[in-house]
């Protein structure tokens, strides 16, 4: 009668109120702690990477289910009956969370064996049903996490390898998540955000929602606890956040919050009896390394640890932990709370993270001559030292910036020193991207800095994409500046919020003045098409280099295969390709042209496409609503001579992939001249654009022919 009553009151719950979104607050709480512990637990730890008294090096561990032989649904219930973590302690967990520096926690609610580390009123393959332990580790770990200070949040797989109504064990996990398992995982999840108290993230993983899915799914954590974060491998672009790859620290400008997971192995998250744990104080420095590097790019770090099937910490992990800890409590100040490094600038010597009146240098390696110029730094240094013991460190200004002395013998072999600068006026760095305004400038693609985030439909079908383009324009002279944006058919009744100087309008990209091409199709020689694959491939990427391809020759590389030549394939055709999940295809075409010209193509495509030119990536999109095709129009810039065009082909979610590649199109553009700008010598303007309205923040524009002319009047 319990779970009864339960049930109900949670169905109640569940679709009462409206939706609501992040507030401002809790998105930066979390934006602020930079630094979590993930927590991969469950039944597959007491097998510890081992069945049959043999190691399972094939995939991760705690994925052990799919990849032993014999380890059938009903012998993997056999190894839940034993297993009983006796030495699980919830409030030796936070505690070590706390001291190691991490200030949240985020467990395996429900791993992909399907098996619920709660007392869950949906299954009897759980932790008081299904095992002799009989204690809810959930709500155990929540009520210590809330004792010890430390932010609570839960990981759940999407798929689930014991629901009979879910999709069968396959070797991508992209599995599509049929209708009953999708009110499944909904009333799982319910119970979760009620029973639970406050949970600071709800961490998805793996399967194939739809975009309906996705969104009810989102609608239902808002709904229930408005400010739980969504990670964004929910799908669909749907995260409140974006999760960089397993164990990836990205080297570019992320525009939206991010986080990046890492497990102290890259072989497994969960835990390996057999595993290699090498020289820890190298383990400690690689660990420390990468929260310092995340940091200091805007990012949070979430550092997994795998306890044995007894619940005890491997003391290697917890040993690493410890450390990292101990040198936080000593650099707290340059970590949590921090805003990204704000130069545009790599520095060989180290990182940097930042606050508005405060620099903070991470001395990594030691620079030449102990020396280290800050280029553009403006702003009175009041003070400047070592973070952990307030040593005193020399300064000087000039006209290329500040340098700082590094004080000799400074050891940064095994742990990094940090230099804070105390500016308590502010600082100014140089701005991004500075175009000189001296002639007629063309902003586009190609000199843009560039913000992105992750396109996500799921894990499998993830690609880098670009949510933002920036420039900073420094004119050579005072007066009236006229910007004139051109388009093509691809940009075409796309809205953008266009920021021109101190001044940001949405605006239409219609109305353009249509303008020919300066082209002339007919003296432009097509050869003929040429197919590589299928081949396994994810959405971006190459599988090799793609500048000056020989037709003739086998590619990626001399073990690679020919290119096949269909004669019988023609220009301005539709074809079917047969193709499976994960499927990529390239099609070559040597186009020759007798001068420097450019040429609108359209290609169709399935899941989705990239376009490259002479090797250069020129377009990449997803198909996030599943369509059976789509269609874009890009420009081609053609060099007099011959031109190779590459069209990359990706099929994910059906059984055929179709294409076209057709020039028999209008070869326009269009002009859109904006109202003047005034524009001083010796001042920076900031121009940018980005979608108006995309459906997430984390949508590609998809804009490759969108150009921003600036010229003086």
């Amino acid at each position: 009668m319990k779970r009864i009553l339960y049930i109900m009151a949670a169905c109640l719950l569940a679709y009462s109120g409206a939706s609501a979104q992040i507030s401002p607050a809790a998105m930066q709480k979390w934006k602020d702690r930079k630094y979590s512990m993930f927590i991969h637990f469950g039944v597959y730890s007491k097998l510890g990477g081992v069945w049959e008294n043999k190691p399972v090096s094939r995939g991760l561990s705690e994925q052990i289910r799919a990849h032993a032989a014999g380890l059938y649904s009903d012998t993997y219930e056999e190894v839940a009956a034993a297993f009983n973590p006796e030495k699980w302690n919830p409030d030796s967990i936070a505690i070590l969370a706390k001291n190691a520096g991490m200030g949240s926690i985020v467990i395996t609610s429900k791993h992909h064996d399907g098996f619920a580390l709660w007392d869950c009123a949906f299954t009897t393959f759980d932790i008081i049903d299904a095992t002799p332990y009989k204690r809810d580790i959930l709500k155990e770990l929540s009520e210590a996490c809330k004792r010890h200070g430390v932010a609570f949040g839960l990981y759940f797989s999407l798929i689930d390898w014991h629901f009979p109504a879910a999709m069968p064990i396959s070797g991508h996990n992209s599995d599509s998540i049929p209708p009953d398992h999708h009110t499944y995982n909904k009333n799982q999840v319910t119970e979760l955000l009620s029973k639970y108290g406050p949970v600071s993230e709800l961490w998805f993983d793996m399967g194939s929602m739809t975009l309906a899915q996705s969104q009810e799914m989102r609608e239902l954590v808002h709904r229930l606890q408005p400010d739980c974060l969504i990670g964004s491998r929910i799908g669909n672009n749907m995260g409140d956040f974006t999760v960089m790859g397993d164990n990836q620290e990205p080297d570019y400008i992320i525009g939206v919050p991010w986080q990046s997971p890492a497990s102290f192995f890259h072989e497994t998250w969960g835990y390996r009896s057999w595993q290699e744990r090498g020289d820890i104080r190298k383990k400690e420095r690689e660990k420390l390394t990468s929260l310092v590097r995340v940091a200091s790019r805007g990012g949070n770090f979430l550092l997994n640890i795998g306890p044995k099937g007894d619940g005890a910490v491997v003391p290697f992990e917890e040993e690493a932990l410890l450390a990292i800890g101990s040198w936080l409590k000593k650099n707290s100040d340059a970590i949590y709370g921090t805003q990204p490094d704000p130069f545009h600038v790599p520095f060989s010597w180290g990182s940097i993270t930042s606050r508005e009146n405060r620099l903070y240098l991470h001395l990594m390696t030691r620079p030449e001559n102990n020396t280290i110029l800050l280029p553009g730094l403006k702003g009175k240094i009041a003070k400047a030292y070592l973070l952990e013991d307030k040593t005193p460190v020399k300064t000087s200004a000039s006209a290329a910036g500040i340098t700082v002395q590094v004080p000799a013998g400074l050891d940064v072999s095994q742990w990094f020193k940090v230099i804070v600068l105390e500016i308590p006026g502010g600082y100014t760095v140089p701005p991004v991207n500075i175009q000189p305004l001296n002639k007629p400038l063309v902003l586009d693609n190609d000199n843009a800095f560039k913000y992105f985030s992750n396109a996500t439909v799921d894990y499998n079908t993830s690609f880098t994409s670009t949510i933002q383009n920036a420039w900073t324009l420094a004119p050579a002279s005072s007066g009236t500046y006229k910007p004139v944006l051109t388009y093509a058919a691809e940009e075409k009744g796309k809205k953008i919020s266009l920021r021109l100087g101190a001044n940001t309008s949405e605006v239409e990209l219609s109305n353009g003045e249509e303008i020919k091409l300066d082209n002339d199709v007919n003296s432009i020689k097509f050869g003929g098409l040429y197919l590589q694959g299928p081949m396994f491939s994810g959405v971006g990427g190459t599988h090799g280099d793609l500048h000056t391809l020989d037709p003739d020759k086998p590619w990626p590389g001399n073990n690679g295969k020919p290119w096949v030549k269909h004669a019988e394939y023609k220009n301005s055709t539709s074809y079917t390709l047969p193709a499976g999940l994960m499927t990529g295809y390239y099609v070559l075409q040597e186009i020759s042209s007798p001068r420097r010209q450019q040429l609108l193509v359209k290609v169709t495509s399935g899941d989705a496409v990239m376009v490259f030119l002479n090797g250069k990536s020129l377009f990449i999109q997803n198909n996030p609503y599943k369509k059976d095709s789509i269609v874009h129009y890009v420009l081609l810039p053609l060099s007099e001579g011959k031109n190779q065009l590459v069209v990359k082909l990706f099929n994910h979610f059906k059984r055929s992939l179709p294409f076209n590649i057709d020039y028999a199109v209008p070869q326009v553009y269009y002009r859109k001249t904006l109202p003047a700008m005034q524009m001083e010598k010796g001042k920076y303007y900031p121009v940018s654009w980005k979608l108006a309205h995309p459906l997430t923040p984390h949508d590609e524009m998809g804009m490759p022919n969108l150009r921003l002319e600036v010229s003086k009047q």
